[in-house]
């Protein structure tokens, strides 16, 4: 897929952030967040499905790319699941309770930016982007990828990973009112096929050849595209964290002249990017569990 960069430039008024889910490659975003902190480069409205509304929900809570990579050298598969067996899935309490500790027992409305989760309803079929509500919850249910983990009930939705309708939320940004989008897809190899022979392999790929297709509205809906590399990475297993974090680094780099460019014809406005909702004691609270 070609990278998308805006043709008719504009006065922006709004410019969404779009993350991609991927699993353990979400690590990956972590580094983008440190280029986009460096180039001081200040979103509107941020979107994610699976890890990336993990991420995007830290980054727009104000947590720095440092702090993101703190947390991360300190997590361990078991804190995430506890359940290893193939098909034997656990319950999303690791992902709430990283999620508690970390910001705390909070609503989607107290984030300083508008932000939103998208995660599909199984009672339905439907994808829903939640805007509103528990936090932790919402981004368990956004995270909870079928055979991994057990559906979140989220008051009268039961939620599986946002991934099996909608991979890259540009087109949420779009109709929550940004008239300019930057996505990171950090699955771009999604739908490559495999050559094993495994059962476990062969269902993944499955998995990932039905989720391409959904990904195209993302690209449709982006005026650009971050690409990292990570093809060589497992998006099951943290092996290679920091090396995942360099490569969306350095894609995001790669872009930022376009990003910038981009950034030119927004409106200017008051705005304060970094503003933090929490206090100095709910800061000290945090550093505790990091």
């Amino acid at each position: 897929m070609d990278i998308l960069v805006a043709k008719k430039m504009k006065k922006y008024k709004k410019i969404g952030l779009a993350l991609g889910g991927g699993g353990a490659r979400g690590f990956a975003l972590i580094g983008a967040i440190k280029a986009f902190e460096e180039n001081e480069i200040h979103f509107d409205y941020i979107a994610g499905t699976s890890i990336g509304s993990v991420i995007g929900a830290l980054f727009d809570f104000g947590l720095s790319s440092e702090e993101m990579i703190s947390i991360a050298k300190s997590l361990k598969i078991r804190d995430i699941r506890k359940s290893m067996i193939p098909l034997v899935p656990s319950n999303t309490d690791g992902i709430e309770n990283i999620i508690k500790n970390i910001v705390g027992d909070i609503e989607i409305e107290d984030l300083p930016l508008p932000f939103c989760a998208v995660a599909v309803d199984m009672k339905t079929g439907n994808e829903v982007d939640i805007t509103k509500g528990n936090l932790a919850k919402a981004l368990a249910g956004s995270c909870a990828v079928p055979g991994v983990f057990n559906a979140v009930k989220f008051e009268d939705k039961l939620f599986f990973d946002g991934g099996l309708q909608n991979t890259i939320p540009a087109d949420v940004l779009r109709k929550n009112g940004c008239d300019a989008v930057v996505s990171i897809d950090i699955n771009s190899t999604r739908g490559n096929g495999t050559n094993s022979t495994k059962y476990m392999d062969l269902l993944v790929a499955s998995i990932k050849i039905m989720m391409k297709s959904n990904a195209i509205k993302g690209y449709m809906n982006s005026d650009i595209i971050i690409k990292p590399n990570l093809k060589r990475f497992n998006a099951s297993k943290m092996t290679g964290m920091m090396e995942m974090i360099e490569e969306g680094y350095i894609a995001t780099q790669k872009m930022m002249p376009e990003i910038k460019e981009l950034f030119k014809h927004k409106r200017k406005k008051r705005f304060l990017f970094f503003k933090r909702r929490h206090n100095d004691k709910e800061k000290s609270n945090r550093k505790k569990h990091c």
